[in-house]
C-alpha cells in the first residue's frame, strides 16, 4: 500500500475501527459549568477512563499488526512458490523439485516434489484445502492485498488514536490546572 491510499483513507474516514473522537475543551469553564461536570475528580476520573480506553485500543492495534506484519511475508512466500511450481509445470522437462522443507523449527528435511497441478493451502483452525495453482495464486494474492489494505487502515487508525490519547491528556491537564487556579483563587478570596 503506497502513500497516496493512505492519504485517500485519511480524507474519507477519521477512524476505521470506529474509535470514538475526543473532543478538546477549549473553554475549561463552560465545560465544567456543564451539569454533569459540577465535581472536578468525577471528570477527571471519567478522562483517565477515555485514556485507558484508548490505550487498551493502541495495544489491540499494534498486536493486530504485528500479526499481519508475520502474516504478509507469509503469504507473499507461498505466492512465489506457487508461481515456482507454475514454472516448473509450464517447462518441457518433468524433472522433480528438489527443495528443503521445515518439519520444525531448526529441523529441515529435503524433498523431492514432482510436477504437480494442485496443492493444499492451510487456511486457518487446522483446515486444510486442495487447490489447483491457478486458485492457490488467486487466494493467496486476494488475501496478500487484502492483509496489506489492512495494515493500512491499521496504521491510520493508531495515528488517529495518538491524536486522541493527546487530546485526552491536555484535556486532564487543563481540567486539573482549572481545579488548582479555583482552589488557589478560593484560599486567596
Amino acid at each position: 500500500m503506497d502513500s497516496s491510499d493512505v492519504k485517500e483513507l485519511s480524507d474519507s474516514k477519521k477512524s476505521y475501527a470506529g474509535i470514538p473522537e475526543a473532543q478538546f475543551v477549549d473553554d475549561v469553564d463552560a465545560f465544567m459549568a456543564q451539569e454533569e461536570n459540577s465535581n472536578v475528580q468525577q471528570v477527571l476520573k471519567r478522562l483517565d477512563e477515555q485514556h485507558s480506553k484508548y490505550r487498551f485500543m493502541e495495544t489491540n492495534l499494534l498486536a493486530k499488526k504485528r500479526r499481519l506484519r508475520v502474516q504478509i511475508p507469509d503469504l507473499e512466500q507461498s505466492l512465489s512458490m506457487i508461481k515456482l511450481l507454475k514454472k516448473q509445470q509450464s517447462e518441457n522437462d518433468k524433472e522433480d523439485l528438489s527443495t528443503m522443507f521445515c518439519i520444525a523449527e531448526q529441523a529441515h528435511m529435503k524433498a523431492a516434489i514432482p510436477p504437480t497441478d494442485k496443492v493444499c493451502l492451510w487456511l486457518g483452525a487446522n483446515v486444510m484445502l486442495e487447490y489447483s495453482l491457478d486458485g492457490a495464486s488467486e487466494l493467496l494474492t486476494k488475501n496478500t492485498e487484502s492483509a496489506k489494505r489492512n495494515l493500512g487502515y491499521i496504521d491510520h487508525d493508531l495515528n488517529f488514536l495518538r491524536d486522541q490519547l493527546t487530546t485526552t491528556e491536555v484535556n486532564m491537564a487543563r481540567v486539573f490546572n482549572w481545579d488548582i487556579k479555583k482552589r488557589q483563587a478560593g484560599k486567596q478570596s
